[in-house]
């Protein structure tokens, strides 16, 4: 689905089910140098199980147009607007690496649109060695192979993979250089500049009312387990599930992921709905 933002198209997945207004909305979030397509399979579950899905390509990334933004503060007003041009009044916002980021801002910036809030692959401070960023802006190629492996678990694929046919190191790495190819204008130097750059974490979790949830890979080595403490001390109401994974927990363990987002939106609170 197609809206318009600012005057620039901003490409939502719906997981092949059309809007219905009478249903939950559940907002997806991707990382750095990504797209909406690391959440196949948990937006197609919430889309066939009652739910609302808009999966967002961020600008500049995927189907979205406009230059990627540079800050998180600007990508959460972005993600705003774009419940503001889909109707939708309140959702649940999902988000992985940067994308936690961003829909951590949201809920501080407007914490009447978020009924609840899950971080995937998160930290707070998000910081990115001064080494990667320069590799993202002259070699993004390097930066590319560099993230992707620590990235995963393993270089090598599990035998009891619960995708066969799906190589999830090979699928990363291919849309990540998908992403150079659509926009050659330093997308991953730009996303991690305003993970990097992004201050107000620890005051925004300190905002946060709403349920949250975290999932943490037990074997991420982007952003470890032991760098959470700060985010999980901030947000003391956070229920925490670890699933045996590296960053890409989506992809390395994603019925582990689904169980925990389905299981946590259970907790609904009651739904919003705008009065006239």
């Amino acid at each position: 689905m197609i809206y318009t933002v600012d005057n620039i198209a901003a490409y939502c997945y719906t997981g092949g089910k059309p809007f219905n207004a009478g249903q939950p909305t559940a907002v997806f979030i991707h990382g750095a140098q990504n797209d909406h397509s690391v959440w196949a399979l948990q937006t197609r579950y919430f889309a066939h199980h009652g739910w609302n899905v808009l999966a967002v390509d961020l600008p500049g990334h995927g189907r979205s147009g406009g230059a990627a933004k540079a800050t998180v503060e600007e990508l959460a007003r972005w993600i705003l607007a774009v419940l503001d041009a889909a109707g939708v009044p309140q959702a649940m916002f999902i988000g992985h690496s940067m994308g936690s980021l961003i829909a951590l801002e949201a809920a501080c910036q407007a914490p009447e649109r978020v009924s609840q809030l899950a971080m995937l692959g998160s930290t707070y401070p998000m910081t990115v060695s001064p080494a990667l960023l320069e590799t993202s802006k002259n070699d993004e190629q390097a930066a590319i192979d560099m993230v992707n492996i620590w990235s995963h678990s393993s270089i090598a694929q599990k035998p009891s993979f619960p995708g066969p046919g799906f190589y999830a190191m090979g699928g990363a790495r291919r849309l990540k250089q998908r992403i150079s190819a659509i926009n050659p204008d330093h997308v991953f130097h730009t996303d991690f500049y305003a993970c990097n750059a992004y201050a107000n974490g620890e005051v925004a979790a300190a905002s946060i009312h709403c349920p949250a949830l975290f999932i943490f890979g037990t074997r991420d080595m982007m952003t470890p387990p032991k760098s959470t403490r700060l985010l999980v001390s901030a947000i003391t109401h956070g229920k925490v599930v670890q699933v045996d994974a590296g960053h890409e927990l989506m992809a390395e363990q994603p019925d582990a992921v689904l169980d925990a987002l389905y299981a946590f939106a259970a907790t609904k609170p009651a739904f919003f709905t705008k009065t006239t």
